[in-house]
């Protein structure tokens, strides 16, 4: 004679299967748990540098001429539309169909703002440069020979008095 299971029985056998094992009686070690992830965005945050406000932003790119020209006509034609994301899929879409040589003045355009970017930024590091050089030239000297340039500097000053009188 035959046993067959049916579907009751199979339904416990993975039942069973699915359940965690106690790891106790196993005698397995658990994995160590994992912190937080709050807290290592937390130590993330406080190891990048603070960005600087005065830095200039980076130029746009020829899509982005693009899309800046795209919107308002966007806008004109569907006002009733909100939705940001909508803007950019029918931006992109009209981008991929456009000829190199429709592309060609939004590029021309974006390689203009690019070099002014250039030179702007070029101004922004040697100005950086110098505000890093005064900050510097202390700090590169220890503090015994700073206070030995200053008692030399008063022994000048009143070596130069006595030589007044």
């Amino acid at each position: 004679m035959k046993v067959t299971k049916g579907k009751g029985a199979a339904k416990k056998d993975s039942k069973e299967a699915l359940k965690p094992v106690d790891d106790r009686k196993i005698g397995k070690r658990k994995a160590p748990v994992k912190a937080d992830k709050s807290s290592t965005r937390k130590g993330k945050k406080e190891k990048l540098a603070k960005k600087d406000p005065n830095k200039p932003k980076r130029p746009p790119s020829a899509f982005f001429v693009f899309l800046e020209e795209f919107r308002k006509t966007f806008k004109k034609e569907n006002p009733n539309v909100k939705a940001v994301s909508a803007v950019g899929k029918a931006g992109g879409g009209k981008w991929k169909s456009m000829s190199e040589a429709e592309k060609a003045p939004y590029e021309a355009k974006a390689a203009k703002r690019k070099s002014e970017y250039e030179k702007i930024m070029n101004a922004y590091n040697k100005k950086q440069e110098s505000m890093a050089d005064d900050g510097d030239e202390e700090s590169d000297r220890s503090k015994s020979e700073v206070d030995e340039d200053e008692e030399s500097g008063q022994d000048e000053e009143e070596e130069e008095e006595d030589d007044d009188d």
